[in-house]
């Protein structure tokens, strides 16, 4: 099922698997700061390549250091149509869940002024609706910046077409409560949901809408005059606001404004030189000109790190994310949305920020290439060998991603995207390549730069966590092999009834043996029942592999699929129960196959039932 969602989008997850642990080297010490001329050079070349290869009309970038915007250019189309170009100054893009750096600001805003605790529940801070204690341990809002608040991950319905569709955020937050599915501080699975929280408890507390606490907390003081978190775009700036694009068939295909329901998570519009800012703020321990959005302690603490599964690879420090590039420590974020793809990227021990942003979902290979390219040609560097570590023995299986869904019909996308990790000769096969031992518990990628941890959780869980996102076991049951060969069973047997039974009814007729009425309805219940799950097997296979979007809530021809499970459910109790009635009145072959068939549909409900299936649930 294809989700037209990104938060955290193809760019940050492709350039993972370009980058080693967070674990800086000596050598990565202070660069020199790079001049104008060098910045043109090398983003004129890199964007004409890249754009023109992956079929993107435009980018807009800036790069800070020194506490001053070193350059900022946009390149190509900010909207096909007007043929209006990239304006670093006025041409506003939609910067996704690079949003949550400015809620996780907010909230150290609000620790600061010792409104917030980050060590406290999250329910302190709650009114309207509470988190229930699914764990003896409650969330705190470290864990939502951490995203090891344990909540498992929820698509359906988080875009909205028109603002009148929008509800408040708290309302929002209250009726669509992902479910607890961990303990809290366990392993990191991102997590929208605790970002729109976040802001959520800074509202509440700062006695301000969302919007305008960072229109009066971050963008004023920042001098962001040509950015909002206001959905729509104020009118003022809707004129400058950047397209995105899809390409298909040869063509840019525009894409839609996009309300998002979770708006602290991923609604705020800006420039380049606006979010050039924003970058020299942090990078100055919150300070901008005469203008401070933290204290210096506070800054600072931000920018530590606050969890890693493992320490010798990246975690998070305060939401930042945390990378390390050619030995460099960075804390970043990235974004897409609609067609935007966006990364911003701090290197604090060179004093450097990059802002890059695209209009095309092509962007997000584009800057899987410029992105590394900048780092080796203005931050060179070497990184260290990680020492220590535990020592945990690998889990051959089947893992998922930590952050999936388990109490929606999306829990089944994991059954599609689960990987097997293999041992072989000492090194593991996990995600299409092979890692070699790098430390106790520690395995280096063969070819590439990224590390995998091994992980045991407090639960007993059996995790890998990587360098970008961690993966759980799962149980057997849940295996796509297994899977498979359910749902192939089910297709033979149920194959047999609705093309045998007839078969069947024709040879009997011809070599005149009556069939009782009771065993012939069984039998009829039966293939009815078996039909109806071939064609909802066939027709979910395909919204599986097709582009369906559940943006906004899942759509109504998928809805009415679903009443196919709770068919096959009535029709398969109906046979079971005439098969009963009829059981002594029909052959030994003829029950022989009715039982097959019958299992078979048993099978299929399971099923339907463990993956979501089986009724609405949305």
């Amino acid at each position: 099922m294809y989700v037209v969602r990104s938060m955290l989008a193809a760019v940050c997850a492709a350039l993972m698997l370009l980058v080693p642990p967070c674990v800086t080297s000596p050598a990565a010490a202070a660069t020199d700061i790079p001049d104008e001329r060098a910045l043109a050079d090398f983003f004129d070349a890199a964007m004409a390549d890249g754009l023109a290869a992956n079929h993107v009309p435009g980018a807009v970038v800036s790069v800070v250091g020194g506490g001053k915007t070193l350059f900022s250019k946009g390149y190509g189309l900010a909207d096909v149509e007007n043929r209006r170009p990239f304006d670093p100054d006025a041409s506003l893009v939609r910067i996704a869940s690079i949003t949550k750096l400015f809620t996780w600001t907010a909230v150290m805003q609000q620790v600061q002024q010792g409104r917030l605790d980050l060590k406290a529940d999250v329910n302190r801070y709650l009114t309207a609706f509470r988190i229930p204690a699914t764990y003896p341990r409650p969330i705190t809002l470290q864990d939502l910046m951490d995203h090891t608040a344990g909540f498992e991950d929820r698509t359906i319905g988080v875009g909205s077409r028109s603002k009148d569709d929008v509800p408040p955020l708290a309302d929002y937050l209250a009726e669509n409560m992902p479910a607890r599915v961990r303990p809290p501080g366990e392993v990191s699975a991102y997590s929208n949901y605790g970002a729109a929280l976040a802001g959520h408890i800074v509202s509440r507390v700062s006695g301000q809408p969302y919007d305008e606490y960072v229109r009066d907390h971050i963008l004023g003081p920042l001098a962001m005059r040509h950015s909002t978190a206001a959905e729509p775009v104020p009118a003022p700036l809707a004129a400058d606001l950047a397209r995105s694009y899809d390409y298909e068939g040869g063509a840019y295909r525009r894409k839609p404004f996009v309300f998002d329901n979770l708006a602290p998570d991923g609604s705020i519009s800006a420039t380049a030189n606006d979010m050039a800012h924003f970058m020299i703020a942090h990078l100055r321990d919150g300070r901008f000109g005469d203008q401070r959005i933290l204290d210096e302690p506070t800054a600072r603490q931000m920018h530590r790190r606050t969890f890693a599964a493992d320490p010798r690879i990246d975690g998070y420090a305060h939401g930042f994310k945390e990378q390390t590039l050619n030995g460099h420590r960075v804390i970043m974020h990235d974004g897409g949305w609609e067609g935007f793809q966006s990364g911003l990227l701090l290197v604090p021990d060179a004093g450097l920020g990059l802002f890059v942003s695209t209009n095309s979902l092509g962007g997000a290979d584009a800057l899987t290439t410029i992105i590394p390219a900048f780092f080796d040609r203005f931050l060179p560097g070497k990184r260290a060998v990680p020492d220590g570590g535990a020592s945990v023995m690998p889990v051959e299986g089947f893992y998922k991603l930590t952050r999936s869904a388990e109490s929606s019909i999306e829990k089944v996308v994991a059954l599609t995207s689960s990987t097997r990790l293999r041992v072989e000769g000492g090194k593991l096969a996990f995600r299409g390549s092979t890692w070699s031992p790098l430390g106790p518990g520690l395995y280096q990628q063969d070819g590439g730069t990224q590390r995998l941890a091994l992980v045991t959780g407090g639960s007993g869980a059996a995790y890998v966590a990587t360098d970008g996102p961690a993966y759980q076991r799962v149980p057997w049951w849940d295996t796509p092999p297994v899977n498979v060969v359910i749902v192939l069973l089910f297709a033979v047997t149920a194959l047999t009834a609705v093309l045998g039974l007839p078969v069947a009814a024709v040879v009997g007729r011809a070599r005149k043996r009556p069939v009782p009425r009771v065993w012939r309805a069984a039998r009829v219940l039966t293939g009815l029942a078996a039909a109806a799950g071939l064609v909802f097997v066939v027709l979910f296979a395909l919204v599986l592999t097709g582009d369906t979007s559940i943006l906004y809530g899942v759509p109504a021809d998928v809805q009415a699929l679903l009443v196919l499970p709770l068919l096959v459910l009535a029709l398969t109790v109906a046979a079971i129960v005439t098969t009963v009635r009829a059981w002594r009145r029909a052959g030994v072959l003829a029950r022989g196959h009715q039982v097959v068939m019958l299992a078979g549909l048993l099978a299929l409900l399971w099923f339907c039932r463990h993956w979501n299936l089986l009724g609405w649930h949305l």
